[in-house]
């Protein structure tokens, strides 16, 4: 009994010991963890939203994970709580779930993992990004906008390349003001809320303090104007406006006619020029093509760096909306992305929003993204970007898609070369014009709107029948829908 005790005892001590033993390289597994993870994320991404998380410890198989606040909390949580999931459980088999919680201190344990806890200590903490935003009211800046997160193509690259290079070297010679350009829905913003969240992110100045950045809109700098002078609190207004290491106003063109604020703004702009300090502005057009702004001004704007953000290109427009498609975790086949891309193509933001609105449908109601639910869900956005597709246009797309010559469109010639790719024609005629069968007749060498209706009745069966020949008839229809 005595040796049955002893070895109970023996069993105890070496669970316990092998507890310790597993407990004691939590924090070996963590640091291996976090630099898997700002491998995968990259450098800005994990400071930004992976570098405050504090392993608290580990009850059963649930590890315990907190970050400072409710914000990057949900956030982590949303957006990196499944692959936290899947390294932990890599790194260390027992543990099945991830916790991941609000707090700044170690979080309760129960059972042998409480006995064991001194064992553990849970990493340093590091400055915290979010705080540093929360200290800055005037920073109103979106936290899906980050360099990351910005897809770069031809159109873009140049203003792109320009923006890294003032978020990481402010006032650099050459970059100040930085002068960022474009339509609506192009990217001028978010390139403006990456640089703020760069600028924060990399911390002080140089000399020891914060850096101090102040975004705002024109509008907004207006506001604030008219309400210090009506406060009579305009010296105030212009030494917080003086001070900052970094200015940004968003969407210049709104000054255009207000003389009296862009007044105070071209002072204020020299005064933090002359001084070093840097300066982004963003507007619609390039600074010579302001009209109503103060030649002085325009004189300024220019004096830097100067970028512009063009329409964007299909192949653009295809890698935004996959990166989305990759970040919303929603199957969307390849052709409803091309679909999008090719009917969709002045404004990303739109081309954006038409996406949501198509995971959210999926959602929703459990049902896979299709052309057809996209052409269903999204009419009303479909419809306002028709146009009128003429007979003429439709042939000569049709006949450099099957390489045949235009002119064979209205011959009399009915090989099966001409005759197919020509009732395919009448068939998109009839699908996307207004014209009545005997006027599409005549467009096709004044042929019967009998022979018009037997093609479009016979490219509809073939259709039905031939999933390559509708692919190849879809494919032509959104081309020329584009």
């Amino acid at each position: 009994m005595t040796s049955g005790g002893g070895s109970m005892a023996n069993d105890m001590s070496a669970t316990i010991d092998q507890a310790i033993a597993d407990i004691s390289q939590l924090p070996i597994q963590w640091a291996r963890i976090r630099n898997r993870l700002q491998g995968e994320v990259g450098d800005l991404e994990y400071r930004n939203w992976l570098r405050q998380m504090t392993l608290a410890g580990i009850d059963g198989d649930e590890i315990t994970v907190l970050l400072p606040t409710r914000f990057l909390c949900d956030w982590v949580r949303s957006r990196y709580g499944d692959r936290l999931n899947s390294l932990w459980h890599g790194e260390n088999p027992a543990v099945r779930r991830v916790d991941i919680r609000v707090g700044g201190g170690v979080a309760p344990m129960t059972g042998l993992a409480e006995s064991l806890a001194t064992t553990v200590e849970p990493p340093p903490v590091v400055p915290k990004l979010e705080e540093r935003m929360d200290q800055r009211p005037e920073l109103t800046i979106d936290p899906r906008f980050t360099f990351e997160a910005f897809v770069v193509g031809k159109p873009n690259e140049f203003a792109y390349a320009c923006s890294r290079r003032v978020a990481e070297q402010p006032s650099s010679a050459g970059f100040n003001p930085l002068f960022l350009y474009g339509g609506v829905g192009l990217g001028k913003t978010h390139l403006m809320h990456a640089i703020a969240w760069e600028l924060v992110a990399r911390g002080n100045t140089g000399v020891g303090r914060p850096v101090s950045v102040t975004y705002m809109s024109a509008e907004k700098f207006m506001y604030r104007f008219i309400a210090a002078i009506r406060s009579q609190s305009t010296m105030q207004f212009k030494e917080q406006l003086r001070s900052v290491d970094v200015l940004m106003i968003d969407d210049l063109q709104f000054l255009i006619g207000k003389d009296n604020t862009q007044e105070e703004f071209f002072h204020t702009f020299n005064a933090l020029v002359d001084v070093g300090k840097q300066i982004v502005v963003s507007a619609d057009k390039s600074p010579s093509d302001l009209s109503g702004i103060d030649d002085r001004l325009r004189t300024r704007l220019g004096y830097g760096m100067v970028a512009d953000l063009h329409a964007t290109t299909f192949e653009l427009r295809i890698s935004i909306l996959e990166a989305k498609v990759a970040r919303a975790g929603v199957a969307v086949p390849a052709k409803v992305l091309d679909f999008l891309a090719h009917k969709i193509t002045s404004n990303v933001r739109e081309l954006e929003g038409a996406l949501n609105r198509l995971v959210a449908h999926a959602n929703l109601f459990g049902r896979p993204v299709t052309l057809e639910t996209t052409q269903e869900v999204l009419h009303d956005i479909l419809k306002a970007h028709d146009r009128r597709v003429t007979i003429e246009e439709i042939q000569k797309r049709v006949a450099e898609h099957f390489s045949m010559r235009l002119t064979d469109m209205s011959s009399a010639r009915r090989a099966r070369a001409v005759a197919r790719p020509r009732q395919v024609a009448m068939y998109l005629a009839k699908q996307l014009t207004q014209r009545s069968l005997p006027e599409i007749g005549r467009r096709f060498g004044n042929r019967d709107h009998t022979t018009v209706m037997h093609a479009v009745s016979r490219v509809g069966e073939l259709m039905s029948r031939d999933a390559g020949f509708a692919e190849d008839v879809e494919l032509l229809r959104r081309m020329l829908e584009s």
